[in-house]
């Protein structure tokens, strides 16, 4: 076993180990939120990883983006490649078109960083409009984690039970003009936004990241 794994095995013993070797996540946006999510995974074992993003890396990334340091006007799929030497980099910007014409039939589990919310609405009536569809890849969100300081607010639930985000709300109103009738769990914070612009800080974009790789894991983990 590879020595970078030797502290990842006393936790999760050979078994586990084995189950995350075996998983395959899709990560849909590498920014704030995904970069973290795509760091925690690699380093904890993942198997197999995709990820897809269309943006480049910016100066007002670089408060809260791994990459964005020695990125700036490079692709981030390019950067982050380099970087996790191993992993698959679609350079495509999620629209309801790509969601309608992918495959995500291969992936256990699909976690969502992307800040559309017609993209968000898209991807849940296509993998988790029905709770009893076992086909599907088990879908992970995250909302609004702009204007906030505050990680330990940052909660997991589904996503009828999200409260006092408005990006959550917008999402959960779209949903329903949509008519879904599934569900599936999120990352939310009901923090009151501390600023009208559009701030942002890396102890809570990047919390919210680590809280959807730490509850792929568990479900990895929990797995047959």
């Amino acid at each position: 076993m590879k020595k970078c794994f030797a502290r990842t095995l006393p936790l999760f013993k050979e078994k586990g180990f084995q189950k995350l070797q075996n998983a395959k996540i899709l990560i849909l946006g590498v920014g704030g939120v995904g970069g973290f999510a795509l760091d925690c995974l690699y380093r904890t074992g993942i198997g197999e990883i995709c990820i897809i993003d269309f943006d480049s890396f910016e100066e007002s990334n670089q408060n809260r983006q791994i990459g964005s340091l020695e990125g700036i006007g490079r692709k981030k799929v390019e950067v982050l490649a380099e970087t996790y030497k191993g992993i698959v980099a679609l350079d495509s910007k999620v629209t309801k078109d790509f969601i309608d014409s992918f495959d995500f039939s291969p992936y256990d589990i699909v976690l969502d960083a992307i800040d559309d919310i017609d993209a968000k609405i898209a991807l849940a009536l296509k993998i988790s409009n029905h709770k009893d569809d076992s086909t599907k890849p088990i879908l992970l969100s995250s909302t609004g984690s702009a204007k906030k300081l505050d990680p330990s607010q940052i909660q997991f639930a589904p996503i009828w039970k999200s409260y006092g985000d408005k990006f959550a709300r917008k999402l959960r109103e779209g949903l329903k003009k949509q008519g879904f009738k599934g569900s599936f769990m999120v990352a939310f914070s009901p923090e009151e936004p501390k600023c009208k612009e559009l701030g942002s800080f890396s102890g809570v974009t990047a919390s919210f990241g680590l809280r959807l790789a730490s509850e792929a894991i568990k479900i990895i983990l929990q797995k047959d």
